[in-house]
């Protein structure tokens, strides 16, 4: 028996990966809570054995997740914080655009979610929140003949269903998506006044049921409303796959 003497690619991870996935554990675990400072810069080298540099690079990786901040002055420091949904959205933003998703995987994607947050929001919203939606639907009843204005604020009234979902993970989803979102509907001659009247007829309809906390024709007539202008916009923007810039 002959040995295999080829030889392998392995992979090594970067020292300063390795340290960010370690202080990861640590806040993940609750050792580091919310708050808390992160052992100081020097006393990270002195434990690890690693270099300053690369010491500051594992902390603005942990930086960029949205899980530590770092406070300048005497009382300063890097102390543990809580992401938000920026942070969440800054990394699906970057998936979603550096792998160049097609507009179709993208609205595919809203036709599973926005019936979901649209029956949650039915049964969770508070009386504030209706209250907001409802200003939003005047607003795009007021931007109707501005094109580019009716899109923006259909994009909040979707969002702001999301939130009213009071689920974290859906809200901070649609609100990463609706700029690819946006950017995919305003396609030129698309959004004719029949368009508009559609989603607008749609809307104060999806609202009454959120209004009546009927979850079922709240999930019914978002999905009705989703699946619809989804194809349109399909058909409107080319009969293959359309990519989202």
């Amino acid at each position: 028996m002959s040995l295999d003497t080829r030889v392998w690619n392995v992979q090594v991870p970067k020292a300063s990966d390795v340290l960010a996935s370690r202080l990861r554990e640590r806040i993940f675990s609750g050792e580091l809570g919310l708050g808390m400072a992160l052992p100081a810069e020097r006393d990270l080298v002195s434990q690890s054995g690693l270099g300053r540099a690369t010491v500051r690079e594992s902390l603005r990786i942990l930086e960029i997740e949205g899980l530590v901040e770092t406070k300048r002055g005497r009382h300063g420091g890097t102390l543990v914080r809580q992401p938000t949904f920026a942070s969440v959205a800054r990394s699906l933003e970057t998936f979603i655009l550096g792998n160049r998703l097609r507009l179709d995987s993208l609205l595919e994607v809203r036709e599973t979610v926005e019936p979901t947050s649209a029956a949650l929001a039915a049964s969770r919203r508070t009386d504030a929140e209706l209250a907001d939606l409802e200003r939003l639907t005047r607003s795009l009843e007021d931007a109707f003949d501005d094109v580019k204005a009716f899109l923006v604020a259909n994009v909040h009234w979707h969002v702001a269903i999301a939130r009213m979902s009071h689920n974290e993970l859906l809200a901070g989803f649609m609100e990463t998506i609706a700029s690819a979102i946006l950017a995919g509907t305003d396609i030129a001659g698309f959004n004719s006044e029949e368009i508009r009247r559609d989603a607008l007829r749609a809307h104060r309809r999806i609202q009454e049921a959120i209004r009546a906390q009927d979850s079922a024709a709240a999930r019914r007539r978002m999905a009705r409303h989703i699946q619809a202008y989804d194809a349109a916009v399909m058909r409107a923007a080319h009969p293959a796959a359309v990519e989202v810039h």
